[in-house]
């Protein structure tokens, strides 16, 4: 596989906002077939790691959905968004400046342990199990505009997966990767479950 001419391909794919923010980078060193560094705020751009030797060893639905998927993680990563933790944020960094210029150590130690509280619950929300599913749905609904059917694209994530797993030679799926799978089943019809992408 040459890497230049499916990092085309894969740009082609992407939704609109992919193609502003994330970036295709062949990293061959490492030893996940796919990943992403967590987007840090003063970050504008969020590269995409492909080990491309063994990206090729998925089907080329496999590979569109694990893209997909990725891309929607990322761009679905909201730093500056309206709710109580990034409120939280931004009053403790100026309170932190405040007191900082005050010279009030204790000041600056409790605006700055607000400071980290709060970002580390943002952090922790962007690495829950609801943005991970919610990244799955994403991904299936710009599949549906590549040509992809719901079900289709269900399984194809969910194969991909699974096949990741063994490409990696680990031993077995994560539990965040157990609940998605369970998902994305019911999605494609394939558990008691019942599925859909919804909002």
């Amino acid at each position: 596989m040459e890497p230049k001419v499916e990092i085309r391909r894969l740009f082609d794919i992407m939704p609109a906002s992919g193609r502003m923010t994330t970036k295709i980078v062949s990293k061959p060193e490492q030893g996940k077939v796919i990943d992403v560094t967590f987007p840090l705020p003063w970050n504008q751009e969020r590269p995409i790691y492909i080990n491309f030797d063994l990206w090729h060893r998925l089907g080329k639905p496999q590979r569109d959905l694990l893209l997909l998927r990725m891309v929607s993680w990322l761009t679905g990563v909201k730093w500056f968004k309206p709710d109580i933790y990034q409120g939280v944020t931004l009053a403790g960094l100026l309170a932190v400046l405040l007191e900082f210029s005050q010279s009030d150590a204790v000041g600056v130690a409790v605006a700055g342990g607000l400071t980290a509280i709060a970002i580390n619950r943002i952090w922790r929300t962007n690495h829950s199990q609801e943005s991970e599913l919610n990244a799955d749905k994403a991904a299936i609904r710009v599949a549906l505009r590549r040509g992809y059917s719901e079900v289709e694209a269900a399984q194809h994530l969910l194969t991909a997966i699974e096949a990741v797993a063994k490409i990696e030679k680990r031993s077995g799926l994560s539990f965040t990767e157990l609940i998605r799978c369970q998902n994305l089943r019911a999605i494609a019809g394939l558990s008691a479950v019942s599925g859909g992408v919804r909002e």
